[in-house]
């Protein structure tokens, strides 16, 4: 099993920036990527970003723009998700997930680990 601890949300103005954090602990090295997946309030939960957690792969969702970042500290067994820019449409619980799965890593249903999220919120 793997644990997931996210951490680093709160209430930030449009056009602020914010870090997110995510721990894991457990069976770590049974996991192929950690992503971020964000939910709002009656919508789906959708992929944000996503790194393999022993190379050096990552993605981002085309929404992202180059104002998020995902990086990790595989000493920390932290994964951290750097968040600039942001916008009132940002505003969701943000989620960490775990996945052993080598394909499909942005999508949703192939993780089978997840944190308890953590609450972003920007006002416009």
């Amino acid at each position: 099993q793997v644990q997931l601890v996210e951490s680093g949300g709160g209430l930030v103005q449009a056009g602020g920036s914010l870090r997110l954090s995510c721990v894991a602990s457990g069976r770590t090295y049974s996991m192929y990527a950690v992503g971020w997946f964000r939910q709002a309030p009656g919508k789906e939960r959708e992929f944000v970003a996503v790194a393999t957690w022993s190379g050096s792969s990552v993605d981002y969702a085309d929404f992202v723009m180059a104002r998020f970042t995902i990086s990790k500290d595989i000493s920390k067994n932290t994964v951290y998700l750097q968040m600039n820019k942001l916008k009132h449409e940002d505003t969701a619980v943000y989620y960490c997930g775990g996945t052993a799965q080598v394909k499909g890593v942005t999508d949703v249903r192939n993780y089978n680990y997840w944190g308890q999220g953590t609450q972003v919120t920007v006002s416009s």
